[in-house]
């Protein structure tokens, strides 16, 4: 049986195969420089193109029988097949490597949240769950844990027994109070709302975290503890939440309730952002993004969105 991949490796899978569907339908020179950029940006991101490169190979040969056939139909009828066949040949692929690094685990969660939602669970002693956008908690009441498998998770606990959530990087233990838990790339990230908890990374000693702390897990252990706004964690409400962020950043954060691509020209990335912004709709937020800032939302359908440098107008 192999090992089931980290939440790094799932992450660099799903950027490759965003990256395959792009290059398959009109990529531009736009796309083609941010694919060059993806990359070079890590070894692991090569790896995983020339990975996505070989399936694309192994599903694309179209049988010759096919092709004979469609050369006596009109040539609308023609291009309907051959487009259907292309079709075929790029989302076998990326389905495979998407099926590959996001484990059945995750699709028969618990409790899960597609991207753009979020939700909220009370549990039987009273504590409460919520979930961000795009993730998977499993509950195993009797041993009072939770297992975060994806994603981005809020729990706060007011009966008199603490309850565990498991994540990648460690155990993190809430007792009378609330704790945030986010899985990155290669960290997980533990921020303290109320009371304090207790974490026990894989590596390295116990250490309690009070109200306001936050630290990064990791597998080489816990980083720094640092203070943090609990504005971050609007997104229990329903609210994104600026205060003079660069516009990068927040289009990053913005994109994780999004379903599709959203793009944006290099340009846009020092332009700074102020704000509450309700997430249950974000072309809402894109369209207030354009009209305060200089900037022009270009949208090819609902999942595809580029972000362009507004040009001066004599």
């Amino acid at each position: 049986m192999h090992p089931a991949p980290s939440p790094e490796a799932r992450e660099v899978a799903r950027a490759a195969a965003r990256w395959l569907a792009m290059m398959e339908f009109n990529a531009d020179e736009f796309d083609h420089a941010g694919l060059k950029r993806w990359r070079e940006s890590h070894s692991a991101h090569e790896a995983a193109w020339e990975k996505a490169q070989r399936l694309r190979q192994r599903f694309c040969g179209v049988p010759p029988s096919l092709g004979m056939a469609t050369l006596d139909r009109p040539a609308l009828a023609r291009r309907a097949v051959l487009k259907r066949t292309l079709g075929v040949a790029t989302l076998v692929p990326t389905a495979w490597l998407l099926g590959q690094q996001l484990p059945l685990d995750v699709w028969r969660a618990d409790l899960h949240t597609t991207t753009g939602e979020h939700k909220r669970w009370s549990l039987a002693d009273g504590s409460t769950l919520h979930l961000n956008t795009d993730s998977a908690v499993d509950l195993d009441i009797k041993a009072r844990r939770l297992v975060l498998l994806r994603g981005e998770m809020a729990l706060k606990v007011v009966g008199a027994s603490a309850l565990t959530i498991q994540a990648p990087y460690g155990l993190i233990t809430v007792s009378r109070g609330e704790a945030c838990v986010r899985l990155g790339e290669r960290d997980c990230r533990v921020s303290v709302v109320s009371g304090s908890v207790q974490l026990q990374p894989l590596r390295g000693p116990r250490l309690t975290l009070g109200e306001g702390q936050q630290v990064k897990l990791q597998v080489t252990g816990a980083g720094s503890v640092d203070t943090f706004d609990v504005a971050q964690l609007g997104w229990r409400d329903g609210v994104l939440v600026a205060q003079n962020q660069s516009l990068g950043d927040f289009l990053r954060e913005l994109g994780r309730y999004r379903p599709g691509v959203l793009r944006w020209d290099e340009a846009l990335e020092s332009l700074r952002v102020t704000g509450s912004f309700r997430l249950e709709n974000t072309d809402r937020i894109l369209a207030l993004l354009s009209a305060t800032l200089a900037l022009d939302v270009q949208t090819r359908t609902r999942y595809w969105v580029t972000l362009t440098l507004r040009k001066n107008i004599a």
